[in-house]
């Protein structure tokens, strides 16, 4: 990234970039997920990955999330492979901390066809200042770069207190070494997500399924508190697992099953943006970018069609008085009509 927020572009028209916090890092306002490349509920090609974060770049984004979580450390090397050539100062790399992996090295176990990784590999919690700095180490040989831009404290659910006395600080060191340029928290709760907020000195969160068109929790408290004290918010899981992509019976909600009330909401939203002739889904991955605290939207995707149709949604054009239609229905969108932010 550029001083002034802007990504250089070999490939396609950057996105526009958002300062994380007050650190030095700037995120354009689309990131890649990178849970699907790690093979997340379906099996990817090692050269549909490849095309996939090709076709992120082309289509400006210039930030990359990943953990090695997802695949066991698949999607880290899969988007270390796919970035090997593109100029360093260009793109952003968030990765997170918690899980260590064993073995945390190569070979990864792949199956003859490049899919599944097998029992042999395994993960384990851990929150602690040493397990901070080997997760890294382990990620760096993955991903086969020299540093990380982002350092996230993965889903410390169970472990709030360690992660606060030790991840956390071992985190902080390390922004303070240069070794990281923006540190913070992902998880799909709030509740702890606040608690980082007020008590540490963060860059960044990434809330997961709660500041989206059916789940608005992080307004009650998480996007206040990260708005009065800085930090940014990066909003994953927008479309709540594929509900708000496609209401239908067979829809996951939160990885689970839809339960019927909430396809029921669902549509009710469909039938909302139908009228102004806008697919529910434009709506859903637009809705976070609407607060002043979210810098940045995260956007998963397993091929070059899933990646090319969200980046079609955010050029299309939306009208104002979808904005307004969506508050009437309940969601916290700011309307114009009451004074609430320009529409996107």
């Amino acid at each position: 990234m550029t001083d002034d927020g802007q990504a250089a572009d070999p490939g396609g028209a950057p996105l526009p970039a958002r300062r994380l916090g007050r650190s030095p890092v700037f995120v354009t306002e689309y990131s890649f997920g990178g849970a699907p490349i790690g093979n997340l509920f379906a099996a990817v090609t090692e050269d549909d990955a490849r095309a996939t974060v090709d076709a992120a770049w082309e289509g400006g984004i210039r930030t990359f999330d990943t953990a090695p979580h997802y695949g066991l450390g698949l999607s880290e090397r899969r988007l270390g492979d796919a970035l090997r050539g593109r100029p360093r100062a260009e793109y952003v790399i968030s990765t997170k901390v918690g899980r260590l992996l064993w073995p945390a090295s190569p070979p990864y176990g792949l199956d003859p066809e490049g899919f599944a990784v097998p029992a042999d590999h395994t993960r384990e919690f851990d929150y602690s200042a040493d397990g901070v700095r080997r997760s890294l180490d382990a990620s760096l040989a993955r991903l086969g770069l020299d540093r990380v831009d982002i350092a996230l404290i993965h889903d410390p659910d169970d472990h709030g207190d360690q992660a606060l006395r030790e991840a956390y600080p071992a985190l902080e060191k390390l922004r303070a070494e240069g070794v990281v340029g923006a540190i913070g928290v992902g998880m799909n709760q709030t509740a702890m997500l606040t608690r980082f907020v007020t008590e540490t000195d963060i860059d960044v969160v990434l809330v997961a399924g709660r500041y989206t068109l059916l789940d608005s929790a992080a307004a009650d408290a998480l996007l206040p508190a990260a708005l009065e004290r800085g930090i940014s918010v990066i909003a994953g899981g927008v479309f709540n697992s594929g509900l708000l992509a496609a209401p239908l019976p067979s829809a996951t909600y939160d990885y689970q099953p839809a339960p019927g009330s909430l396809i029921d909401r669902a549509r009710q939203l469909e039938r909302v943006c139908a009228r102004f002739g806008v697919p529910l889904r434009a709506a859903a991955a637009r809705f976070p970018l609407t607060h002043p605290a979210v810098a940045s939207v995260l956007i998963g995707a397993r091929s070059v069609a899933e990646l090319t149709d969200a980046l079609s949604l955010r050029a299309r054009a939306l009208p104002a008085a979808l904005g307004d239609a969506l508050a009437d229905s309940g969601v916290p969108w700011p309307s114009m009509e009451r004074g609430g932010a320009t529409w996107l």
